[in-house]
């Protein structure tokens, strides 16, 4: 670890190795939890390093099941498939209390954040139209 940062220098490493048999599509998920719990366990017993840092973790997913591995590899994979189903949910949302939703409120909502889908979200629970949730609309 020569080329190591000074604050890295004989510091430990974590390696946190999960063996896996079945696909499991929130398996990245499982994975950002573990290491959640591990920082937890580190934090409560004052093992970080200088400044406060965390070590580093590397996770690693062992997999010898028979299926092909088609699962998300990454979180942001199952980040992703959380925020379109809350964008599904909106639209459900407004098709039953507005009708019809106009096209430039669905390109909106296609190229929204997850923080600004759910605001509007809780907008639509009261509003009397979409024009309350997302300002003038043209159709």
């Amino acid at each position: 670890m020569k080329d190591a940062p000074e604050w890295h220098r004989n510091k430990p490493n974590y390696l946190l190795i999960e063996f896996q048999s079945s696909v499991d599509k929130y398996m990245a998920l499982r994975m950002m939890v573990y290491q959640g719990l591990l920082y937890q366990d580190l934090i409560r017993q004052g093992a970080v390093l200088s400044e406060g840092r965390l070590p580093p973790v590397l996770p690693i997913v062992l997999y010898n099941g028979s299926q092909r591995w088609t699962a998300a590899t990454e979180a942001e994979g199952v980040q992703k498939g959380m925020q379109q189903g809350e964008a599904l949910a909106l639209q459900k949302l407004l098709t039953k209390r507005f009708g019809v939703i106009p096209p430039d409120v669905l390109v909106r909502i296609a190229s929204a954040s997850q923080e600004q889908v759910e605001a509007w979200f809780d907008v639509a629970i009261e509003a009397s139209g979409y024009a309350e949730v997302f300002g003038p609309i043209t159709h």
